[in-house]
């Protein structure tokens, strides 16, 4: 690595990490320039353990001494600013004190991730970061084996998604699947049986779903508001809702994933049913 001080916030070196608040922006050009966005030391040193490749740094200086031993094997451009310049450069106050451009990995085929898994999250059209990321978590955390995102799902490795999931989104893996029904035929080529969480009269309970859990399972998760739509209903197995009490019908999609997992988790790894009082 070379360290380099920043002496102009709006030079061209530093192109990477500008206005990293304008999603629609961030959104079209991450993805064509093959890059991502980490931030805070931990989330960098996760994504390089991960085998992630970084190609420039920016941060400040009393980050250097944490980060320089997971650096120094890269040639490339360290970029040391102040706090005020970094807010200057990205349009928000970096907190954390440390952001890296990675490239991005190729991602695999979706045949390849199904071939090895028995339990994994199907996200379709989730468009909130901060819940793609937080439900990386709960997957990394529960122990689903690979999160299959739909064409118009939100980018796992945009920097807020990548920042909420605490770097697991390097550590589950991850790629996109093809439109209904065209997904459907994939998970069920893969002897995946399809469990679509929503609000339907026919739908079964979690706890009866948990109880008796098929082998291979893709549980699928809607987007905020809207829901699952009807081609993701029409291609599902089974509909599975969470029960619920005082007139609330349902939770935040990140939330309910959590909760989903934690459940089917609890036959096969013996998690507790309760929390110690």
């Amino acid at each position: 690595m070379h360290i380099e001080r920043v002496r102009d916030a709006a030079s061209d070196a530093v192109a990477d990490y500008a206005r990293l608040t304008d999603v629609a922006l961030r959104s079209a050009h991450e993805p064509e320039q093959g890059l991502y966005i980490a931030e805070s030391a931990k989330v960098i040193r996760r994504a390089i353990g991960a085998g992630h490749r970084p190609r420039s740094v920016l941060m400040e200086e009393k980050w250097l001494a944490g980060l320089e031993p997971v650096l120094a094997p890269f040639d490339i451009p360290v970029h040391l600013a102040d706090p005020d310049q970094l807010e200057v450069i990205t349009g928000y106050r970096v907190h954390r004190g440390a952001l890296a451009a990675f490239e991005r990995p190729v991602l695999a085929d979706p045949a390849e991730l199904l071939a090895g898994a028995r339990r994994v999250v199907v996200l379709e059209d989730i468009v909130d970061h901060t819940n793609v990321g937080a439900i990386f978590r709960s997957v990394a955390a529960l122990g689903a084996d690979a999160v299959l995102v739909s064409p118009r799902c939100a980018d796992p490795l945009y920097r807020r998604s990548v920042r909420v999931s605490m770097g697991t989104v390097f550590q589950v893996p991850w790629t996109r699947l093809p439109e209904w029904p065209e997904a459907a035929e994939l998970l069920h080529a893969h002897g995946f049986t399809i469990a679509a969480l929503a609000l339907a009269d026919d739908a079964v309970s979690l706890p009866d779903l948990a109880a008796d859990a098929p082998e291979r399972l893709a549980l699928v998760f809607g987007a905020e508001g809207d829901g699952l739509s009807r081609t993701a209903l029409e291609s599902a197995d089974r509909v599975v809702t969470i029960p619920m009490r005082h007139g609330v019908d349902s939770l935040n999609v990140a939330a309910a994933a959590a909760v989903v997992l934690y459940a089917v988790a609890l036959p096969e790894v013996g998690l507790p049913a309760e929390v110690p009082s």
